[in-house]
C-alpha cells in the first residue's frame, strides 16, 4: 500500500521543517501563561496618575466645555490628570477614549492644552518612571523597534526615555502620553516569551503582510503534520502487541528515538494537532472564520434594539434610564464636591454616568475601585441588585433568562480574576443567543457575547488557552495541566528534532561521499 509510506515520507519531512519552530511555541507558550508582551493600558495609566486633589479644582465642566469650543455632554466627558494638575479630558467616543489624546483642559484655571512641548514630555517621562528626566538618554523614535512594532507602529513624533536602571518609557509627542513602558526584567521575559511565540521579531513584524503568511503557513503546515503524524501512530498502533522489542511483544513498532517520538505522539500528538489549529484560526486566515469568530460583539449602539419583541430601547438606554442626562443634571453636586465626599478612597478619575435616569458621578480609584456618587446622598460601592435585575428583565423580555452570577462561567471569565463579579447574566433567545453581563458597580455592560463567536471561543480560546472554568475556577489545577502539556509538546519537539539532526547528518554524509568519493566512515556525521 503505497498511501503509508506517502504519509510517513510526508510527516517526516515537514517535522524537518518545523520541529524547531514547534519547540520555540511550546517552551514560549509556558513563559505566556505569566508574563506577556509589554502595553500600557487604562489600570497602567490608573496606578501612575496623581490622586485628584479636589482644593485645585476651580473650573466647573460648562466652564471646560466653553473653553474648549464643544457642546455640552456630560458622555464625552472625563475629569483626570494631565501633567500633574488636574484636567478635564474631552472626547467623542465618551470615557473609554477621554483616557487617550483628546480635548484638555485644565480644572484648575481653564487653560486649553494646545501645544505639548518638550517640557510636557520629560515631566510625562519622569513621573512615569519617577526618576529625573536628566538622568535618562532621550531620543526620538524614527524607525520601528522592538517595542513598537504593534499599534504604535504608525505613532509618531515618539520620544524614547531610557534611565540606566532598565526603565524605557515612550511618550507620543502629539498628546503628551506614554504609551509604551518597559524594564528590563520585561524585555527579558518577552524575549523568551511573547517575541519568539508570535514571531514578532521587529525585522519581520514591521512587514505585516509577510509575518501574517509566515504566521499562517508555518501554523497549517504545522497542523497537517501533526494530524499526519497522528493518522500514522493510529494506523501502526496494534492493541495485540504483534510487534517485538527488546524480546517481548509491543504494540510500536519502533526502536530508539522514534520510539520515544511515537509514544509521545501517543499521549501528545492530539495537543500538538489542536494547538497548532487553535492558532491558525487566531490569525483569520479564511473569509468564513472572519465573520464566525467575532468572540465580543460592541455594546449596543444608544437606542439599538435589544431583540425583545415589541421594544426598540437598547439595554444600555435601559440601565441609564433613557436618553443621555444634560449636564445641568449635575449642578447639585460639583465634581470638586463628588471628589470631597469620597474620603480616603484616593480618587484618580471621575466619570459622568447616570443609571434609572438618575445622574451619578463614577469615580475610580488605582485599583480600578469604583464608587458611584449621586448628587444628593452617599456614595455607594455598588447598585441596588434587585433594581438592575428588573431594568434587565423589562428591558430584554420576559423569555430572558436573568440572574444574578456570583462566579465565572464559560463566556465570562478572567484567568486573573481582575474582571468585576458579582454581575447580572442575562440569556437571550434570540438567533444568536446573546449573553450580556452587567456590573452593579457601574450599572454598564462589561461584557457581551454572541453565539456567533462559538469557533473563536470554544476552537481558538478553548483550544489554545484551555480557558475553561473548571480548570480557571480550580487554580493550580490550571497551571498544572497546561505546564504538563507543554512539557508533552516540548518533549514531542525534541525527539523530532534528534531524528532531524540524524536525517540531515545522514543526508549531507551521502552527499560529500559522492562528491568527494570517501569511504562511510571517515566522513560520518553522527556521534
Amino acid at each position: 500500500m503505497l498511501l503509508k509510506p506517502l504519509l510517513i515520507f510526508v510527516h517526516r519531512w515537514l517535522g524537518v521543517v518545523l520541529s524547531a519552530v514547534f519547540l520555540i511555541w511550546f517552551v514560549s507558550g509556558i513563559v505566556m501563561m505569566y508574563w506577556t508582551y509589554p502595553e500600557v493600558g487604562p489600570g497602567d495609566r490608573l496606578q501612575r496618575a496623581p490622586v485628584l486633589d479636589s482644593a485645585r479644582i476651580a473650573i466647573s465642566p460648562e466652564q471646560a466645555f466653553a473653553a474648549a469650543g464643544r457642546d455640552p455632554d456630560p458622555g464625552a466627558i472625563c475629569l483626570g490628570s494631565f501633567d500633574g494638575r488636574p484636567a478635564y479630558r474631552f472626547s467623542s467616543a465618551g470615557r473609554a477614549a477621554a483616557r487617550g489624546a483628546g480635548t484638555i483642559v485644565f480644572a484648575d484655571d481653564g487653560e486649553l492644552l494646545r501645544v505639548v512641548d518638550a517640557g510636557v514630555m520629560d515631566r510625562a517621562a519622569a513621573a512615569w518612571a519617577r526618576r529625573p528626566a536628566d538622568e535618562a538618554s532621550k531620543r526620538m523614535v524614527e524607525e520601528v523597534d522592538q517595542w513598537t512594532v504593534g499599534s504604535l507602529r504608525t505613532v509618531r513624533p515618539l520620544f524614547k526615555y531610557s534611565w540606566p536602571d532598565g526603565q524605557q518609557v515612550y511618550v507620543n509627542g502629539n498628546s503628551g502620553e506614554v504609551v509604551q513602558y518597559t524594564t528590563a526584567a520585561s524585555r527579558f521575559w518577552a524575549y523568551l516569551g511573547a517575541i519568539p511565540h508570535w514571531l514578532y521579531f521587529t525585522p519581520l513584524r514591521n512587514r505585516p503582510p509577510q509575518w501574517t503568511a509566515l504566521v499562517v503557513w508555518s501554523s497549517l503546515i504545522g497542523t497537517i503534520a501533526a494530524l499526519i503524524g497522528l493518522v500514522i501512530i493510529v494506523w501502526m498502533y496494534s492493541p495485540r502487541k504483534r510487534y517485538r522489542h527488546a524480546g517481548a511483544p509491543t504494540s510500536i513498532p519502533y526502536r530508539g528515538w522514534k520510539r520515544w517520538h511515537a509514544i509521545a505522539g501517543i499521549f501528545f500528538g492530539v495537543v500538538a494537532t489542536t494547538w497548532a489549529f487553535s492558532g491558525l484560526l487566531s490569525m483569520g486566515p479564511f473569509p468564513i472564520i472572519n465573520r464566525l469568530t467575532e468572540l465580543t460583539v460592541p455594546a449596543p449602539a444608544e437606542g439599538a434594539s435589544t431583540g425583545r419583541r415589541g421594544g426598540g430601547q437598547g439595554l444600555a438606554t435601559a440601565l441609564r434610564g433613557g436618553r443621555a442626562l444634560p449636564l445641568s443634571a449635575y449642578t447639585n453636586r460639583s465634581p470638586r464636591e463628588a471628589i470631597g465626599a469620597t474620603p480616603d478612597f484616593d480618587v484618580k478619575e471621575i466619570a459622568w454616568t447616570s443609571f434609572a435616569g438618575q445622574p451619578l458621578y463614577l469615580a475610580t480609584n488605582s485599583r480600578g475601585e469604583t464608587r458611584l456618587v449621586p448628587m444628593t446622598g452617599e456614595p455607594t460601592a455598588t447598585l441596588e441588585p434587585d433594581t438592575v435585575l428588573r431594568i434587565v428583565r423589562d428591558a430584554l423580555g420576559a423569555s430572558a433568562d436573568v440572574r444574578m452570577l456570583n462566579q465565572y462561567d464559560a463566556y465570562y471569565l478572567d484567568r486573573h480574576r481582575e474582571r468585576p463579579l458579582p454581575v447580572v447574566y442575562a440569556h437571550v433567545n434570540d438567533a444568536v443567543g446573546t449573553r450580556y453581563y452587567v456590573d452593579p458597580g457601574t450599572g454598564t455592560i462589561v461584557h457581551q457575547y454572541s453565539a456567533r463567536g462559538w469557533v473563536n471561543r470554544w476552537l481558538y480560546h478553548g483550544l489554545h488557552s484551555l480557558d475553561f472554568p473548571w480548570l480557571y475556577n480550580y487554580r493550580p489545577l490550571w497551571d498544572i495541566v497546561v505546564i504538563g502539556l507543554m512539557l508533552g509538546g516540548t518533549v514531542l519537539c525534541v525527539t523530532s528534532i534528534v531524528m532531524t539532526w540524524r536525517v540531515l547528518s545522514r543526508k549531507t554524509a551521502a552527499v560529500i561521499r559522492a562528491r568527494f568519493n570517501q569511504p562511510n566512515d571517515d566522513l560520518a556525521l553522527e556521534p
